[in-house]
């Protein structure tokens, strides 16, 4: 059962997405034990939310001032402060790595497995039969011996990249949850912001609009519809900081499956490839 969602406004630590009224960064999410959901990254509703966390969600919409301009130029700041930042790191190490090294080392080890050919060097003309058998026995032994040599040095160069990759797959991983709760954090802003929204324009601007139909005075009836459409502006840019969330995923995945293939193809290499080189010879 997920641990529950709790709301905090002073930015103390908590298990599950917290969300906050003040500028200041909030803590660190916890990660681990987390088992984010997948879902529609595109889609922005509450069906993405736990009942713990529509419950967070309509506690704080509760807590928002529209009237508090400072509040509404803050608001979500800590989270997409932490989406900014993680966007960095992350593509950083993420950034589609250059496996060329890796492709070149292969490449030069199938030329070193066809340039050991037995037949080949029967095939090399007359030049053959002037040899001893011994004599023959002994260069095609020390041609292998030079071959074996070179084929274990770049076998171990592709275990080490190997072994690196298995590293990258693992923390990548893990990466992909962070972009998932933070993604998760940032939706429960814009929810909370659109049905406090939602809910501010249908009593308090009505009230306001009637009010100054009535008094033929219009000045805060504007002022408030004024406050409302800041805010709405607010969640648009909190709206185009969560896209940045949601392209990451895909691109965190797409290089997490080049680089199992490149680990399968390198096991391959090292456990069938070799091994039966080495059997034939």
């Amino acid at each position: 059962m997920p641990d529950e969602i709790k709301l905090t406004l002073e930015g103390e630590t908590t298990q599950m997405p917290a969300l906050t009224l003040e500028g200041a960064e909030t803590p660190a999410l916890d990660l681990e034990g987390a088992q984010p959901k997948e879902e529609d990254p595109v889609a922005l509703d509450e069906s993405s939310l736990s009942p713990e966390e529509r419950k967070v969600v309509d506690d704080f919409a509760q807590k928002i001032d529209l009237s508090n301009s400072s509040l509404v130029m803050q608001y979500g700041a800590a989270a997409q402060k932490k989406i900014a930042g993680f966007s960095d790191t992350a593509l950083d190490k993420v950034r589609t790595k250059d496996l060329g090294e890796i492709g070149d080392q292969i490449s030069d080890l199938v030329v070193e497995l066809k340039g050991f050919d037995i037949e080949e060097e029967e095939r090399k003309g007359i030049f053959g039969w002037f040899k001893s058998t011994g004599n023959k026995i002994t260069a095609m032994k020390a041609k292998y011996d030079t071959a074996e040599q070179n084929v274990n040095k770049i076998a171990g160069a592709l275990e080490k990249h190997q072994v690196q990759l298995m590293k990258d797959v693992v923390m990548l991983d893990k990466l992909y949850e962070m972009n998932l709760n933070y993604h998760k954090e940032l939706s429960m802003y814009i929810i909370a912001g659109k049905k406090k929204l939602q809910q501010e324009r249908a009593t308090t601007l009505v009230e306001l609009e009637n009010k100054a139909k009535a008094s033929n005075l219009a000045e805060d009836a504007n002022d408030y519809a004024q406050m409302c459409d800041n805010f709405e502006k607010k969640l648009h840019d909190l709206e185009l900081t969560r896209m940045v969330s949601v392209q990451m995923s895909p691109q965190i995945r797409l290089v997490q499956n080049n680089d199992k293939l490149m680990t399968d193809k390198i096991q391959s290499t090292l456990v069938n490839t070799i091994p039966l080189w080495k059997s034939q010879m």
